[in-house]
């Protein structure tokens, strides 16, 4: 049977789609299991406490206009001054409970349990 080369042009176009679409949806889910977001807002930490499985990554985001830092009380992480919309990212290789701060406003305090 003869296909006409649009048709088959169309087809092989929607395959590489659905092939993009399907790869990139289960690189995203494994990326996301287990990770965290943390947003800096109104000079505190939200959420405050949270609980990932070793090996997870979180993320905070500052949304304020002040800069802020998070600096873990024990030593294992120190992220430079985030401006607004800036990230700092540590992965948690080791179960344990971190507790961390603010260094610029030391009020600021929150904790991340690994487990």
């Amino acid at each position: 049977m003869h296909v006409p080369t649009s048709r088959r042009a169309a087809g092989a176009i929607l395959a590489a789609c659905v092939a993009l679409t399907l790869s990139a949806g289960a690189g995203a889910a494994l990326a996301r299991q287990g990770d965290t977001l943390v947003t800096i807002k109104s000079f505190d930490f939200h959420p405050m406490t949270i609980t990932v499985p070793a090996g997870a990554t979180v993320t905070w985001k500052n949304l304020d206009a002040e800069p802020h830092a998070v600096t873990s009380t024990d030593g294992a992480f120190h992220s430079p001054a985030l401006d607004q919309d800036d990230t700092f990212s540590f992965k948690f290789a080791r179960p344990g409970v971190y507790k961390y701060l603010c260094t610029i406003h030391p009020r600021m305090v929150a904790s991340v349990t690994v487990k």
